[in-house]
Formats: structure tokens, sequence, C-alpha cells
């Protein structure tokens, strides 16, 4: 008679790992297979943090109207500073951006041109607009338990990919501002064919992924091949960066709600370089207009908010053909532009 094989008291037990499950967007698999009344609901320091936060914002910007008065009535200077089109579309395209991991800049640029703003007006709004939301997008997704993220060691995979992505998004604006600076010869339309086909082509294959057999685990050396790529486009175009980065993070086992947190997140830390410079030179005396600001940053401010939530309320099977789709459609977009 065989003897029975107990657990020896002296080592603890622990539950066996499930090596198929993504090291990324485990938390998140868990809370989208909840019934959707329990992903609308929030926990009661959540809801308050949310609350304080657009209280604040609003006692900001009431201040910062204030200041700018001149003694006038309030209610009588707010109407100049914003543009209704100007806020919905910043709302808009921030909602689909901290939604999907890309489009703001890349969508968001020939609408306000065609509004008959100027380059310099719409530029450094957008940079310094992106850097905020980015962080506070990529914050609430951490906030409404898309994403967890870490600052103490050891770094969550979510954070070491955030690091990653942002790293070589950080190379490659600063490769940009060089390239432009340094008049190195490459053909821009090229270059921006290039970028438009690519994103299309990962647009088209990530449709055509949901009907594929799916590998869950994640993949860091695949992560890590479409981080070089993110940054190479943004290195030499300035766009591309976005869809490359969600993605490639989808393609490397990454969970999609997960996806686009650790995408908003990298781009709010890699629009800092630029925000930074032109802050910069606003502060040396050249003349850079930042009258898009309040109307623009407020709409995509309050997006930044909304769009975290919406991803934890919305299925995850949504956000499997929203993304792709999204994509495949800016890379159209910008192949007709170019047309």
């Amino acid at each position: 008679m065989s003897i029975p094989d107990f657990p020896d008291p002296e080592i603890p037990y622990t539950e066996p790992i499930d090596y198929t499950e993504p090291a990324i967007g485990e938390e998140a698999r868990r809370l989208d297979a909840k019934p959707i009344g329990q992903r609308i609901a929030l926990r009661r320091r959540t809801r308050r943090r949310v609350v304080l936060l657009v209280l604040g914002y609003l006692a900001t910007l009431l201040v910062g109207v204030s200041m700018i008065s001149d003694g006038r009535n309030v209610i009588q200077v707010a109407p100049s500073l914003f543009v209704p089109g100007v806020f919905l579309a910043g709302f808009v395209f921030e909602t689909l951006d901290s939604a999907s991991g890309m489009g703001f800049g890349t969508s968001l640029t020939p609408l306000l041109l065609s509004f008959g703003y100027t380059p310099l007006e719409v530029v450094p709004v957008l940079f310094i607009t992106e850097t905020v939301t980015g962080l506070l997008a990529g914050a609430l997704h951490h906030e409404f338990e898309n994403v967890t993220f870490s600052v103490s060691r050891p770094l969550s995979d979510a954070t070491k990919a955030v690091l990653l992505l942002a790293g070589f998004g950080v190379v490659g604006t600063l490769a940009s501002i060089g390239f432009a600076y340094l008049l190195v010869e490459i053909p821009e339309r090229a270059i921006e064919i290039y970028v438009a086909l690519l994103v299309i082509a990962m647009g088209v294959f990530g449709l055509l992924r949901q009907f594929l057999p799916r590998q869950l685990t994640y993949r860091p050396r695949r992560l890590a091949g479409f981080a070089l790529l993110a940054g190479l486009n943004k290195g030499v175009s300035g766009g591309g960066y976005g869809p490359v980065a969600t993605l490639g993070q989808i393609y490397a086992g990454v969970f999609e709600k997960t996806a686009t947190a650790i995408t908003s997140l990298s781009e709010g830390l890699v629009s800092v370089v630029g925000a930074l410079t032109y802050v910069g030179l606003f502060l040396a005396g050249f003349p850079i207009s930042y009258g898009l600001f309040p109307s623009l940053f407020t709409g995509a401010f309050l997006a930044a908010i909304a769009a975290p939530y919406l991803v934890r309320v919305l299925p995850g099977r949504v956000l499997e053909y929203l993304i792709p789709l999204y994509a495949f459609s800016i890379g159209t977009y910008a192949l007709v532009q170019l047309t």
C-alpha cells in the first residue's frame, strides 16, 4: 500500500503558478471578468479623489482667469478665452487617445490647422497638454485598476514597460530635434508614407489577430523591439509612436486595457521633453502663442479623467477591435492627406 504524499508542514504552501497568464494585465483581466455593475462601481476613496481633482482644476482655472482679467468681471472675460470647437476637439481626441493609446496629436493637429491656427500656435500647446493629460490618465488608469504601476522596488512589469517605451520615445524626440536643426537629408514625404503604411499594417494585423489562435504569454523581448520601432518613428517623423507602442504591447502579450494605460503614461513622459523645450523658449522671450491653451487643455483634462473610467467599464472584447480599427483609421487618414 502506498503512503499518501502529505505536504511538509515546514514548507509554506503556495498556489501553483499559471505561466500562461500574462505578466502584465492580470489585475485588469480579473476586473474585466466581473459583471458590469461591479466595474461601474468605484471605491469611496477613488470617487473622492476624482471629485477633488475636478474641483481643484476648476478652482485653479478660476484663479487663472481672474489673474488675467485686469479687474474686469470674470464672467465677461471667460468667453473670450474659450473656443467651443477647440474645447470639444480636445475632449473627443483625448478621450480616444487615453482609451486607445493613440491619435491625440496625429488627429488633432490637422484639425486645428484647418481652423486657421498656425503650427506655432498648435504644437507647443499640444506638447504641454499631452504631458499633463498623459501623466494624469496614467495615474487614473492605475486608480481605476486598469494597470498596476509601482514607484518602489521591485518595479512592476508595467512600470518597466513604461520606462522602456518612454526611454526610446525620449531618444526619438531628441533625434527629431537634431534632424530638424542639423538638416539631415531625409525625404519627408517618404517617411510620412512609411509611418502611415506601418500603422495601417499593424491595424489590419490587429483585426486579423482576433480570428487567429492567441498566445497570452508576455514576451519582454518582443516589446523591446516594438519600443525601438516606436522610438525610431518618433525620431524620423514625429508621429507613429502611440499606435506602434500600443499594438506592439498587445502583440507582446499585454492585455488591451493595460496596454492603453502604459502608452498614456509613456506618452506623457515623452512629451515632457517637447513641453520643456517650448516653455524654455517662451521664458527666453521667443514669440510663442498659448491662446489655445485654456480651451484645448480644459477639454483634454476632463477627457483624461473620463477615458480611464470608460476603459474600466467597457468589456475588454470591445477594445480588442476598437484599438486596431482606430489605428487603421489614423493610418488611412494620414495616407489620404499625403495624396
